[in-house]
């Protein structure tokens, strides 16, 4: 069971460092234009320098939104990550992480928010670029997604012994 728990603590600190890179890089989507290799991320479009992310009036709410919830999602996972270890500690041997696990599917619904409004609005979408694919911010974001799942899962049925 100790390992069991270790090896939660350690997937939990892993995620919240993926949260943190994949929201503070630009690389969600990658290009090429006559500048070279282009990036764009939730804050900045990138070629040899870095500018503000250029988005027509359309797109901006979806824009805030989208780091809005990704900025939620990594306070979501540092408060469960605070409450699993308060509560390895002062928690009665035989009761379940109810609160962490919880507190950590919310972080979970934040990220499957964020991510999946940037699918539907920005996908493709690097002003005078060609050839776009996603970049590793963006796949982070969906590891993210699957591991806070199942931690959130995890916390929730497993016990303190």
């Amino acid at each position: 069971m100790l390992v069991l728990l270790a090896g939660i603590f350690v997937v939990h600190i892993a995620t919240v460092i993926m949260l943190f890179v994949s929201t503070i890089s630009n690389v969600w989507m990658v290009g090429y234009s006559s500048f070279g290799t282009a990036s764009s991320g939730l804050w900045l479009l990138c070629n040899n320098t870095c500018m503000q992310l250029p988005v027509n009036s359309d797109d901006e709410a979806s824009l805030k939104a989208t780091q809005a919830f990704m900025i939620l999602s990594i306070i979501f996972s540092v408060i469960a990550l605070v409450m699993f270890i308060v509560q390895l500690f002062t928690l009665e041997k035989g009761k379940r992480f109810y609160i962490t696990g919880a507190i950590m599917l919310v972080c979970w619904m934040c990220i499957l928010i964020g991510v999946s409004i940037y699918t539907a609005r920005f996908t493709g979408n690097i002003p005078r670029s060609t050839n776009t694919h996603h970049g590793y911010c963006f796949i982070l974001a969906w590891i993210c997604f699957c591991f806070s799942f199942i931690i959130g899962i995890l916390y929730l049925v497993l016990r303190k012994k």
